[in-house]
């Protein structure tokens, strides 16, 4: 037989996290102890109050049966008091928000709404894979932005004014931004709404980290106009501890809402009343103190390790950075990022990660995650500074 793969699966590449953890269960399997530090999994619980609701939920024989695609009534007023309490946005939790297995479902089923074939999108560089990876799997075609250092990794409009924007239809923006933890700034916010509205262009913010090490959490639906141009993508997994739930939200205008839920309840069933019920829980439960203890205080003492392994590899960092990792730029002697962390791994078993993963703008950087315990952390920062770098 000579079946062959469609042509959309030559157009990407195993995720990058998917093929290294291969070889780094083989070297565990080796008898190697690797220490990661590479993957942003939050590796502290959900509040007990959230565990607490998914088991009486599940426990009630009632419960088990196919959900609302568009999700409980539940879920999205909870979702609304969210975002009317952290941002003070108001949205209609009946037609502005959509509930989402997580941001990467949402790439997809937004991409499926907006794009044809042929169509472009506008993402950036660095910026998180799968942006590119799901465009080049539907057809779409991807045009990077550059995103720098010295511009505190906020997008620059002259250079975007100057690109060919006939044939776009989104633009994907992060902030606070992954990898490079550069902060949401409502300034650039208000020049993206500008830019939209001038361009005929739908700006979609992913926001999952605007908690994360940060005391000003800001969305891009605080500015005029917004909801008219603008989709914003929120998430559980890291703000709440909930990465394995798969819960996230977008929330837009009700036309765009309606578009996109057109997309998802031909492709997936909604998730199970206990896990969004408890998502609810979660939302109207977790007050400041839980946010400050889990999203503030465990990640700054995190941090402060961090920080001292990007000095022992002689790497330089912005200390104004938020989110769950530490990027950092590479001394000169590597040639690239990855020369470094394969170092890293093979010398003192310890992954982190390589910034080209992210897009050329990134391979003098290299990544550091939070999400590890602090003796684990602790254990490799002696590590690497038994070895000379």
């Amino acid at each position: 037989m000579n079946i062959q793969p469609a042509q959309r699966v030559n157009q990407i590449q195993e995720y990058y996290f998917s093929k290294k953890l291969k070889e780094v269960a083989q070297l565990q399997a080796s008898g190697n102890d690797i220490i990661s530090l590479a993957i942003g999994s939050p590796d502290m619980p959900p509040s007990h109050q959230t565990v607490q609701k998914l088991c009486e939920v599940a426990n009630d024989v009632s419960t088990h049966g196919y959900q609302p695609t568009c999700g409980t009534p539940e879920l999205r007023q909870a979702m609304a008091r969210f975002y009317e309490k952290w941002y003070g946005v108001r949205l209609n939790p009946q037609t502005e928000i959509q509930p989402l297995i997580g941001s990467k479902e949402g790439i997809l089923h937004v991409t499926l709404a907006f794009c044809n074939p042929g169509d472009a999108v506008l993402v950036p560089n660095p910026g998180y894979p799968t942006y590119t990876s799901l465009s080049k799997l539907l057809g779409v075609q991807v045009l990077n932005y550059d995103l720098r250092e010295e511009n505190a990794w906020q997008p620059d409009f002259d250079e975007l004014e100057q690109m060919d924007l006939t044939k776009v239809r989104l633009m994907w923006t992060n902030y606070p931004h992954m990898p490079t933890g550069g902060n949401a700034q409502l300034e650039t916010y208000e020049k993206l709404v500008t830019f939209a509205q001038k361009h005929n262009i739908v700006i979609v913010n992913d926001n999952p980290y605007s908690f994360i090490l940060n005391d000003r959490p800001l969305s891009i639906m605080q500015v005029e106009g917004a909801k008219n141009c603008c989709i914003e993508f929120n998430s559980m997994s890291k703000s709440f501890n909930m990465p394995g739930w798969r819960v996230g939200l977008c929330a837009s205008n009700a036309t765009y809402i309606s578009w996109i839920l057109k997309i998802k309840s031909n492709i997936d069933s909604g998730t199970f009343r206990g896990i969004q019920l408890a998502a609810a829980e979660a939302y109207n439960t977790n007050d400041e103190m839980w946010h400050y203890i889990n999203n503030v205080k465990v990640y700054k003492e995190r941090r402060k390790i961090a920080e001292k392994i990007m000095q022992v590899l002689g790497c330089r960092y912005d200390h104004a950075q938020v989110g769950m990792f530490l990027w950092g730029r590479i001394p000169a002697k590597y040639k690239d990022a990855e020369q470094l962390t394969e170092r890293v791994l093979h010398k003192s078993n310890v992954f982190i990660t390589p910034g080209f993963i992210f897009g050329s703008n990134g391979k003098r950087y290299i990544r550091i995650s939070l999400c590890a315990k602090e003796t684990k952390m602790n254990e490799a920062l002696m590590r690497l500074q038994a070895m000379a770098w």
